[in-house]
Formats: structure tokens, C-alpha cells, sequence
């Protein structure tokens, strides 16, 4: 069916170009009628064209299996059990010593503990009664506590001291871009990773882009796959945080197919995380001109890389006019910046419209990296 629809696009190339145009415009200036003949029939080599059926969405349904992961196939997660905070300078701590009230400072009725704590120097240090200039930053609570038993051993037998950090000022991770709270959030003795941190800022908002963020530590930025946790329990995917910590949110720019053609409302249609069937798509759009689409004319055109077959694109084409069809159009998914277009023109007119396509692909690129900058 494929070739049999080449073939009919191929040979009727010349007529579709002598003759009225089914898209207003499509004549180009300054070109010839031969020359742009030569320009469609190269352009039309240079496509493959598919007959979206019960075979074609049986070999979808194959190599999405495939790439599937599975559970013995996913990488260790985060380990967190060997996790110690580690304190830092600006961290507030309180100190308690028991049975020596005079070295404990009482809890005021309008004043916070982090008010009254010890606060870690610009040197690292803290200094408690009997217990000066002691190294805090970089230590943990329990070697802090340590010293500080063995400083006032000198002075108490057998001194029992609590510490505790009631403020978490030295440690940092920022979350940017869309979600619904973007925030500095602190690292405290939970530990924090990447999808704490995303759920703390209040989750994605509808504009995101669900499938990846970015993760920035240091001069390195990595891919986070997101949408590989959430949908396939991917837990390699998640990060334990560390100061300074980046995690920006991309928009969902780039996650849109464009329905164009014979359709009630042509326009774009954002690709969520479930995914975007052809059904939907054309749901959006309105649905069809039932009065002058041709049913049997429903196109996908889908840019792929070029690679060495010299294959540019691939174009799917839907009878719609089968009752079956509606099956098939709700199990075909859609692609970002897949171009549904229904036509109203006969069948061996598609050929003009695929070589204004094509050029098409590329503009919504550049349209695309404009409206990002």
C-alpha cells in the first residue's frame, strides 16, 4: 500500500503543479514549474510512507515492549543509610547539659530556640561555657557532642550533653523553572534528594516538562529522566542532594504536534505524560470536516534524523473512512512535533502538500528555539 501510494504521488507529481493548487500560495516565485517539479520528486524520494494498520501498530506495540524496563534491569537507588548530616557555618545549634542548669539557656516565652542557639562562626567554631573556640563546621552532631564531653570532662564528671540543630542555614539546593513553588531548600538531617526536592516545590506545573530535568552540580548539568521514575520505577533516576544543588524544570515547549488541514480548529496540541494518541489529537482539533475532508486523507508527517538511507521523514497515512480506523487512530501515538494534516484534495494531490510540509519541520524548530531564547 506504501509504494502502490508513492507511486500514485509520483505520477501525478507534474499535473498536481500545472494544475490548481490545493494550498493557496503554492506556487514559488522566481522558480520554475519545472524546476520545482524536480525539487518534489526529490523530496519525495525522500520520505517513507506507512499504512497505519493492525500490522504497523502491533510492531509499535513490540519495540515499545522492548525498551520497556524491567525490575532486575534498573540500577541501585539512592543509598541513604550511610547518611550524616555534617554541620556547617550559619547553622544554629542548642546545647543542653543535664543537671547543670546554669549552662543550659532557658527557652524565653517570645523568643525561638534558633534565636537563643549557638550559631556555627565565619571560622567554623562555636564557643560554650568552658569550651571555647571548638571546630564545629564540618563535623557531624555526634563527633560535635564528643567533644564537647571530653572539653567539659575537665570541668563536670561525667557531663551528659544534648546538642541538636534547630537551624539549617549553611546548606543549600535551589529548584527553578516549572514547578508550582520554585525555592531555596535547605539540606537538614533527612536527607534530600532530587524527587523530595520536586515534591517539596509543590510538584510540576501543567507546563513542564515532565519527561527530563535538568541537574546542575558544579560545572556538570545531566539529564535527569524523570518520567523513567514515575512511570517505570526507575530509581536510579534520583539523586541524594548536596550543597548547591541545581534543579531546573524545563517548559513543555518542544512536546506538541500541530493538527493542520481540513479540521474544525486547526492548531497545536501539547503532548501530556500519558501520552497523545491520534484520536486525541484530531479530538482536539474539533475533529475532521465531515463535509469536505477527505476521510482516506489523514497524514502524519514525522522528521526523523537523517541517517546513511538518506530518509528525512516519515509520512502515515490513515483510512478513516473504515469504522476500524477509529481503533487504530486511538492506539497510534503521536510523536512531539509529529504534523497531522487531513486533506480535502484527491489522494494524488498529496504530493504537493507533503513537499510544503517538509520544509515546515524545520521552521517549527526554528520557531521553537526563538520562543526559547
Amino acid at each position: 500500500m506504501a509504494l502502490s501510494c508513492k507511486t500514485i504521488i509520483a505520477s501525478t507529481l507534474f499535473l498536481a503543479m500545472t494544475g490548481c493548487s490545493i494550498v493557496p500560495g503554492g506556487h514559488f516565485e522566481g522558480i520554475s514549474s519545472s524546476e520545482q517539479t524536480a525539487s518534489l520528486q526529490n523530496d519525495l524520494e525522500n520520505i517513507n510512507i506507512h499504512l497505519i494498520d493492525a500490522q504497523l501498530i502491533q510492531e509499535y506495540k513490540r519495540n515499545q515492549d522492548q525498551g520497556d524496563i524491567r525490575p532486575s534491569q534498573l540500577s541501585e537507588g539512592v543509598d541513604l543509610s550511610g547518611f550524616e548530616y555534617r554541620l556547617g557555618v550559619g547553622d544554629v545549634l542548642t546545647i543542653g547539659v543535664w543537671d547543670h542548669p546554669e549552662l543550659t539557656i532557658p527557652a524565653a516565652v517570645q523568643r525561638t530556640a534558633e534565636f537563643d542557639g549557638f550559631r556555627i562562626q565565619a571560622d567554623g567554631t562555636i564557643t560554650f561555657a568552658y569550651a571555647p573556640n571548638i571546630p564545629a563546621a564540618g563535623r557531624t552532631v555526634t563527633e560535635l557532642r564528643a567533644e564537647l564531653v571530653k572539653r567539659l570532662s575537665r570541668v563536670i564528671e561525667d557531663p551528659q550533653i544534648d546538642v541538636k540543630v534547630v537551624g539549617f542555614k549553611s546548606q543549600k539546593v535551589y529548584v527553578t523553572g516549572e514547578v508550582k513553588k520554585p525555592n531555596v531548600l535547605p539540606i537538614t538531617e533527612t536527607p534530600l534528594t532530587l524527587i523530595d526536592a520536586v515534591n517539596q516545590a509543590g510538584g510540576l506545573t501543567n507546563n513542564a516538562n515532565w519527561e527530563v530535568v535538568n541537574f546542575t552540580r558544579g560545572n556538570t548539568t545531566e539529564q535527569i529522566k524523570l518520567d523513567e521514575f514515575y512511570s517505570n520505577g526507575d530509581i536510579s533516576q534520583n539523586r541524594l542532594l548536596q550543597h548547591g544543588d541545581v534543579i531546573h524544570v524545563s517548559r513543555n515547549d518542544k512536546r506538541n504536534v500541530y493538527v493542520l488541514g481540513d479540521v474544525t480548529k486547526a492548531g497545536k496540541v501539547s503532548i501530556n505524560r500519558y501520552g497523545l494518541s491520534l484520536a486525541e489529537a484530531l479530538t482536539e482539533a474539533g475533529g475532521i470536516n465531515e463535509r469536505t475532508a477527505d476521510a482516506n486523507g489523514v497524514f502524519v508527517l514525522r522528521k526523523r534524523d537523517l541517517k546513511s538511507d538518506g530518509v528525512v521523514a516519515d509520512v502515515y497515512q490513515l483510512h478513516a473512512r473504515n469504522i476500524a480506523s477509529l481503533v487504530l487512530a486511538e492506539q497510534f501515538e503521536l510523536e512531539p512535533q509529529d504534523i497531522v494534516y487531513i486533506t480535502s484534495a484527491p489522494l494524488a494531490r498529496w504530493n504537493k502538500v507533503i513537499s510544503l510540509l517538509l520544509p515546515s519541520l524545520a521552521t517549527v524548530d526554528a520557531l521553537q528555539d526563538i520562543d526559547n531564547q
